[in-house]
């Protein structure tokens, strides 16, 4: 699985105001050898129209937020990748789930799938840099590394719905649970619950997005930034003494969004200075100081409903993955929305999931053949499965990352 890479320079606007000329520098991340149909084959949309007409109710195609409009358009549901996940296993006359997004969100519609389903991602190298931060080995050499301090049985495992199966598997395995954006402070509260409450001595092991865990257990469950230590895994005991994490409360994992991550404070201040009147809304999987400055803080579907909730006239400026900006200045017209950064930032191993990929998939189904099948290994699923249950079970789940 690949990472990605940087994102193009946008040399036009200090910030980008959306709506406005066009993007020349689109990346596509992708090359179409062998089978694949040219990108600039002009029948692709009616190719893909084609095939899912003919797959009819076998197929059920899903589309993640962050995805182009060109692989949108085709898609049954759109939403984060939980709710794909849920929406996938809702269906279950559909034989084929074709999910495009990225490969930790096919693993899940795989484990919340039954075994009959077929669940495909149409390119493989649709990774996620983040979830490739936290490798299973690293994650149980680093439990070691808490036995040997002497604070593993203090520990319960909380990992973001952005990791892969494995690491699912090694939260359910250690008794922790999964969390989504929407929930993480549901399920950190759950957590140290566990070891006695936020006064006791219980810590919790963050995987893998150090900003989210920080920015949960900080501005939300009234902890400080000193009982945070990042832990690396590339580092001897995680670059800490015993000490440092005998006094931790959260320890979080060295993992972080690689289009969150370039948020910065500079460009929030900007916004400010240039767009009068503006409103900051970002993701928390943004840097504690973005965050801290913002306006507005929340989940990728809550972006969404806060600037639909807007009142005509509003100005934003908006720091998550450019695809779903872009959508919402479309959507929103009314609204005046450009995007919080000088650099354009997509999702370049998101945007690997392209229209010719889509027809690829689609019209190899049509010919009957399985391309790119996810399956995660049983036992994997079953720990993984049990992680996802118990995040579930939290009190007030949602569904949305």
């Amino acid at each position: 699985m690949s990472t990605t890479t940087d994102s193009p320079r946008h040399a036009s606007l200090p910030l980008m105001v959306l709506g406005h000329g066009r993007e020349l520098a689109t990346e596509r991340g992708v090359e179409c050898p062998g089978e694949l149909p040219a990108p600039s084959d002009p029948g692709l949309v009616e190719r893909a129209r084609a095939a899912k007409a003919a797959l009819g109710n076998s197929v059920f195609v899903l589309g993640h937020h962050y995805q182009r409009d060109e692989v949108i358009e085709f898609a049954d549901v759109t939403g984060d990748s939980f709710k794909l996940a849920k929406d996938a296993a809702a269906r279950p006359d559909a034989q084929h789930i074709v999910f495009c997004g990225v490969h930790f969100m096919a693993e899940s519609a795989d484990i919340l799938t039954s075994d009959e389903q077929q669940v495909i991602l149409p390119d493989l190298a649709a990774g996620c840099s983040m979830a490739d931060m936290a490798a299973i080995s690293q994650v149980e050499d680093a439990w070691d590394d808490l036995v040997d301090a002497g604070v593993a049985d203090d520990v319960i495992p909380v990992t973001y719905m952005n990791s892969s199966a494995a690491i699912k598997g090694f939260t359910g395995r250690h008794g922790g649970t999964v969390c989504t954006s929407s929930n993480a402070k549901t399920a950190l509260a759950w957590a140290f619950g566990r070891r006695g409450g936020l006064e006791g001595t219980g810590k919790v092991l963050f995987l893998p997005d150090q900003h989210l865990g920080r920015n949960t257990a900080v501005r939300e469950l009234g902890l400080s930034l000193d009982d945070c230590v990042v832990f690396d895994p590339h580092k001897p005991n995680g670059g800490l003494t015993r000490e440092e994490l005998q006094a931790a409360r959260m320890i979080l994992w060295r993992g972080h969004c690689s289009v969150h991550g370039r948020f910065s404070l500079e460009a929030v201040h900007e916004a400010r200075a240039t767009i009068p009147d503006v409103k900051v809304i970002v993701h928390p999987e943004c840097r504690y100081e973005v965050v801290e400055a913002a306006d507005e803080v929340g989940s990728t579907e809550k972006i969404i409903k806060t600037i639909a909730a807007a009142p005509a006239g509003t100005k934003w400026v908006v720091g998550t993955e450019l695809n779903l900006v872009r959508r919402l200045a479309t959507q929103f017209p009314d609204q005046e929305i450009a995007f919080l950064e000088k650099n354009v930032c997509y999702c370049s191993t998101m945007n690997r999931i392209d229209l010719p990929h889509l027809v690829w998939a689609l019209e190899s189904l049509v010919a009957g053949r399985t391309v790119n099948r996810i399956e995660v290994d049983p036992d994997v699923a079953h720990w993984a499965r049990v992680a996802l249950d118990q995040m579930l079970a939290l009190p007030g789940e949602t569904s949305k990352d």
